[in-house]
């Protein structure tokens, strides 16, 4: 804003006492000071607010004024309350170094002034932001010459003293202020944007995480690659970055909410590029899969791995272990009454290979690796979608496969990706977006050295895949490390069978237990507990061994099973773990 601004302004009452022809210079702030020497306070093109108690006798005039001068600032403003007439010593010293002197009513507040130039100042400097973001953004249209998100973001910070980070559906930082968020508010923030995305709220979402305040803007596709009108609404909030501001912007004026929505449609065509680039990994991924489906000869897979691994492992040739990530999202139909943990009933609105297509963007987020080389941190992630899964080739160098030290061979039942781990920061917000009606079930395999072992590994991880959709959450993972076990069998039992198994086995024993509290039902799950061990038994117990014989006698006699037999055995073990 420019001097003349603020004498025309008649609210602030202010009389020009010298230097009109100075009224042009452009005012960047206000400062109120009564300090003889403020220098060290001033960057210049402030509007300096004084009532004058440094003035002690007229020699102080003309020092103060070389000061002021000298840092380089807009203009004088002296109040009047305290000396009534602004004193002829001052005036004249302004009149020589050629400062502007304006006289402030007693009347007028100096805060009255300074809201004022703050206000109008902010206002120029998001009008110029707002030129930037605009010419930032019919640059990165046709590529990335405009410097990319971080470049607007900085600018927030330095113009307007916002700042802001972009944020992927998990939580991932992609670009922002240098300060990190605090440990946990990137889960939360993004949680939140979800939670609000799925409940229809009017954005930004405003969020309180940790003792701040946050304005969350939602980042939506650009006009380029934009989601049919037909997706269905729960499959692109899945899939949408946010803007995080760390400011309530319930107060904010049009034009700077405006110029925060510029800012989001510049960050689209970044993540538009981004996808773009991921256009060759996901390709050679759908190569691969395919050969592996249609059963391709081992060497016809290998020679494509040749060609998908330096892509995916720079620098490191061909990658000696695979392993293979399956991940699915299904959607309960509307109205639908499935129950918690069981397998959801219908897809969303949309072809199948929209479910694909978004369990491809899921599972690409969850394999980030921040720490990878390279701009994108998701510039190793290969995923194909086939029908309604996500399948991912995720390539493991050498020294992500440990080594027995005993026989100097590699441990590939301990190599790569762990299913608990992948889910560990993804869990909370993916669960709020999910909401209560879809799910989003992983299977991991085991590492694998050749191309012979991945058409295993691919029904590996599918298996896996399964045994976590029968659990309940809404975001729920299961690795290969389960599928050697009983627990690959149990989830798929019917309720009907296991609820027949489980009575004909144990009723008798809980209405034994009921009637005489003999503690049966306890009893038999330390014996199998203790592989049938009596003296081991009966000391967990704290029991006599004969007492043990007698109730082991019991529970055979109600059951008409024989503890010394291993079937008998594996049935009880299995009833107790159904029930």
């Amino acid at each position: 804003m420019r001097l003349r601004a603020l004498l025309e302004t008649d609210a602030l009452g202010l009389r020009l006492l010298g230097g009109e022809e100075e009224l042009d210079r452009g005012v960047r702030g206000v400062m109120t000071t009564d300090l003889r020497d403020p220098s060290r306070y001033l960057s210049g093109g402030e509007l300096v607010l004084t009532g004058l108690a440094w003035r002690h006798s007229p020699e102080d005039s003309e020092p103060f004024v070389r000061i002021l001068t000298s840092a380089g600032v807009a203009g004088l403003a002296a109040g009047e309350a305290e000396l009534g007439d602004i004193p002829e010593d001052l005036v004249e010293a302004c009149l020589r170094h050629r400062l502007p002197l304006f006289a402030v009513n007693e009347s007028v507040a100096f805060a009255t002034i300074t809201e004022h130039v703050v206000r109008q100042v902010s206002g120029e400097r998001a009008g110029d932001l707002a030129a930037v973001v605009d010419r930032h953004r019919r640059l990165m249209t046709s590529g990335p010459a405009g410097g990319g998100p971080e470049v607007v973001l900085d600018l927030l910070g330095s113009d307007l003293d916002l700042r802001a980070w972009v944020l992927s559906p998990s939580g991932r930082r992609i670009a922002g202020a240098q300060d990190p968020l605090p440990a946990g508010a990137s889960a939360a923030l993004a949680g939140e944007h979800l939670a609000a995305s799925r409940a229809g709220r009017r954005a930004p979402y405003r969020a309180v995480v940790g003792g701040s305040t946050y304005s969350l803007f939602p980042i939506r596709n650009s006009g380029r690659g934009a989601a049919p009108a037909s997706r269905d609404v729960r499959e692109t909030v899945l899939s949408e970055w946010l803007l995080a501001v760390e400011a309530d912007a319930g107060d904010w004026p049009a034009a700077r909410l405006d110029l925060l929505q510029g800012v989001t449609q510049l960050i689209a065509v970044e993540r538009d590029r981004r996808e773009a680039a991921r256009t060759v990994r996901r390709r050679l991924a759908q190569e691969v899969l395919e050969l592996v489906q249609s059963g391709a000869a081992p060497a016809e897979i290998a020679a494509r791995l040749r060609v998908a691994a330096p892509v995916l492992l720079p620098g490191l040739g061909a990658a000696p272990h695979w392993q293979v990530v399956v991940a699915r999202v299904d959607w309960e139909a509307p109205g639908g009454t499935a129950a918690a943990g069981a397998p959801a009933v219908a897809p969303a609105a949309g072809p199948a290979v929209e479910a694909g297509q978004l369990a491809q963007s899921l599972l690409e987020e969850i394999l980030v690796d921040p720490a990878a080389p390279g701009s994108d941190p998701a510039d190793r992630i290969a995923v194909a979608h086939t029908g309604e899964e996500a399948i991912a080739l995720v390539p493991l160098p050498a020294s992500a496969v440990p080594v027995d030290p005993e026989s100097g061979e590699t441990d590939t039942a301990e190599a790569g990706l762990h299913a608990d781990e992948l889910l560990a920061s993804v869990r909370e917000p993916l669960s709020a977006g999910l909401a209560d009606d879809g799910r989003l079930t992983l299977g991991v395999s085991a590492a694998v050295h050749s191309a012979e072992g991945l058409r295993g590994a691919l029904e590996e991880a599918r298996h896996a895949r399964r045994v976590a959709a029968a659990r309940p959450g809404r975001v729920c993972a299961a690795g290969h490390h389960e599928l050697a076990s009983h627990v690959l069998l149990l989830p798929f039992v019917p309720d009907d069978v296991r609820r027949a198994f489980t009575a004909r086995l144990l009723d008798p024993l809980r209405d034994y237990d009921r009637r005489h509290r003999a503690e049966l039902i306890p009893t038999l799950e330390a014996f199998l507990d203790c592989d049938g061990s009596w003296t081991r038994c009966a000391v967990r117990l704290h029991l006599h061994v004969n007492t043990l014989r007698y109730r082991v006698g019991r529970i055979e006699q109600l059951t008409g099973r024989d503890l010394s037999r291993l079937e008998d055995k594996l049935d009880f073990f299995l009833a107790l773990r159904m029930s």
